[in-house]
């Protein structure tokens, strides 16, 4: 039986058949399930749903669309390796809205390494593409 997680976003997108083709065949998710107008990801136990946008028709919306959607958040995803991601986006000319790098973010006592870059879907999404570095001890105490 497919485990569902127990925080799963729902992103409104405005072509789902595009918004397929990046999220499955660029980034890697696998479609769970779908039906007409939706679809339900799963990479590694990430989870997203899409639904396609349908102006009038009482979706749950607190505000009009407008691109690029998602302003103010980014979803940090972690993979096993960001460079057959990169190559994947480099093949199709999509553009990365920061380009790869390792970094070191302080938790407590120690470091914690991710080597990331970030990309938009196509409606605009954030996605934060993460491979772990491991951790190491703080260098500033």
């Amino acid at each position: 039986m497919f485990a569902r997680s127990n925080l799963v976003p729902e992103l409104m997108v405005t072509d789902l058949t595009e918004s397929l083709h990046f999220w499955t065949l660029l980034i890697g998710f696998n479609i769970a399930y779908e039906r007409p107008g939706f679809a339900y990801l799963n990479l590694q136990g990430v989870q997203f749903m899409l639904e396609q946008y349908h102006p009038g028709e009482g979706q749950w919306l607190a505000a009009p669309l407008e691109a690029p959607l998602g302003r103010g958040i980014n979803f940090q995803i972690t993979v096993n390796s960001v460079e057959p991601l990169l190559q994947r986006l480099a093949e199709v000319q999509w553009p990365l809205f920061r380009p790869c790098a390792d970094t070191w973010y302080r938790a407590d006592a120690v470091e914690v390494g991710q080597r990331e870059f970030l990309v938009q879907d196509p409606d605009g999404y954030l996605l934060r593409l993460v491979e772990s570095l491991g951790e190491r001890p703080c260098l500033n105490t």
